[in-house]
């Protein structure tokens, strides 16, 4: 027998009841779906900011005062990967043991404790400790907050505000590096490099404490059994009929047939698959590109501008495409972003000209930036909402784990090989992805609901 609470009129007991995450779908954009997409973009900026700090720190420590024997480097440039490998999986699954936002909130303390630390910190070992604990909350927060999103956005947006989350926060990279240059060598005292780690400490601290004024995603409670928490949570939200039911909801069929444990783990394998390849490109290309114009015979200075330009390339494309994301298929929009790369990429192997180099560079930055913020709005869209954080941090903490060997690997070949080999390298990564893609990849939930 089924009651509507809140409303005099008495459904028919033959119409189907809207779940929780229907009943928040449906809901208008407003302002605490907003007020979440500010707080998720804060936190994405830090963690953005903090990765692309330590491609710039490897540079200053590789000077005077604090100057790191090439072991010591190659550890510091590795540690936030291998952290991020490890906390990845830990914090998605306590993403879908305890929730979304606490999770992410767990995940932001230690990166904030950990580069307070590092900031202070004295000793190369010390300080290489201290970016792996970053390292451990910096690999977990991309997936969460991809959860999160596509937890609460409504599906026509879902996309959109995603890609503008990543565009927004991609402007972390430029920002700490900035701040670093102006402050250094020193400031009132203090070194810049202390500086720009402290100031991404304090933004990851003051996510965590602006989290805390947020409601856990409604879907994850409903899924997770807690469904008078999850009628608390979606009244924030606006005013919905409140049901009543001696049972759960029915599910489509549809949406039984996606979260079948089989369907399940080959998507997940799936995905590991394409985030242990995106690395090549998305990791490989811009940690690669000022050495690949050096080698091109350009000078250190022109390299630096090269690949300072190129940096902008993930905001420029995350932002341009954000209107048009929800529109595309998302399986389609993989495939065509991966096949784009392979063949700029291979264009900038074969470049000579300055301007041509950071055109080139750019695009490939702004393709990658895009396959990556749709890689992840497909990951949370097609793994159903009780295993979403955790299925998507594990298969993120795949990529992570191959960052690590990523520098080693096309430095090798680039010495070996020259920059052609590294470009097949890349390519043949990104075309087994839409290989991978075209055979098994579902189409995903562009503009529909979550199941």
């Amino acid at each position: 027998m089924l009651n509507k609470v809140g409303d005099t009129a008495s459904p028919a007991s033959s119409l189907p009841v809207p779940t929780v995450g229907e009943r928040l779908d449906a809901l208008p954009f407003c302002r605490l779906r907003l007020a979440i997409f500010a707080v998720v973009t804060l936190a994405l900026f830090a963690d953005i900011a903090e990765v692309a700090l330590g491609n710039a720190l490897g540079a200053v420590f590789q000077a005077p005062p604090r100057t790191m024997t090439p072991t010591e480097l190659s550890v510091f440039l590795a540690a936030i990967f291998a952290g991020g490998a490890i906390g990845a999986p830990i914090f998605g699954l306590l993403g879908d043991r305890v929730g979304r936002r606490l999770a992410l909130q767990a995940a932001l303390a230690f990166v904030a404790i950990g580069s307070l630390a590092a900031a202070a910190s004295d000793s190369s070992t010390s300080l290489i400790g201290y970016r792996f604990l970053s390292g451990l909350g910096i690999g977990a927060c991309p997936p969460l907050i991809a959860a999160y999103l596509a937890d609460i956005m409504p599906p026509r947006l879902r996309g959109t505000m995603s890609c503008l989350c990543a565009g927004l926060a991609f402007l972390g990279a430029p920002a700490l590096i900035l701040l670093l240059r102006a402050a250094s060598p020193t400031w009132i005292g203090i070194e810049g490099w202390r500086w720009a780690v402290g100031t991404g400490a304090v933004l990851a601290a003051l996510a965590a404490a602006l989290l805390s004024l947020l409601p856990e995603s409604p879907r994850w409670l409903a899924a997770a059994g807690r469904l008078a928490e999850a009628e608390t949570a979606l009244s924030r939200f606006g005013r919905t009929i409140l049901w009543k039911t001696a049972g759960p909801a029915p599910s489509a069929p549809n949406a039984r047939a996606d979260d079948e444990p089989g369907t399940t783990g080959r998507r997940f394998v799936l995905l590991c698959c394409l985030y242990a390849l995106a690395p090549w490109a998305t990791i490989g290309f811009p940690l690669m590109s000022g050495a690949i114009m050096v080698s091109k015979q350009f000078s250190i200075n022109e390299s630096v501008v090269a690949a300072g330009l190129i940096m902008f390339g993930p905001v420029i494309g995350n932002l341009l495409v954000a209107p048009l994301i929800d529109r595309i298929s998302r399986k389609a929009s993989l495939i065509i972003c991966a096949c784009a790369m392979a063949v700029l990429g291979l264009f900038f192997a074969e470049a000579t000209e300055f301007a041509a180099l950071v055109g080139l560079g750019i695009s490939f930055a702004l393709l990658s930036a895009v396959y990556a913020s749709i890689l992840a709005i497909y990951a949370a869209e097609i793994i159903p909402t009780r295993l979403r954080a955790s299925r998507t941090a594990m298969a993120w903490g795949m990529g992570r784990l191959v960052s690590i060997i990523v520098p080693l690997i096309c430095f090798a070949i680039i010495r070996g090989a020259g920059v052609w080999g590294m470009f097949a390298l890349i390519a043949a990564a990104l075309g087994l992805s839409a290989i991978l893609l075209a055979v098994a990849g579902p189409r995903g939930r562009s503009r529909q609901a979550l199941i």
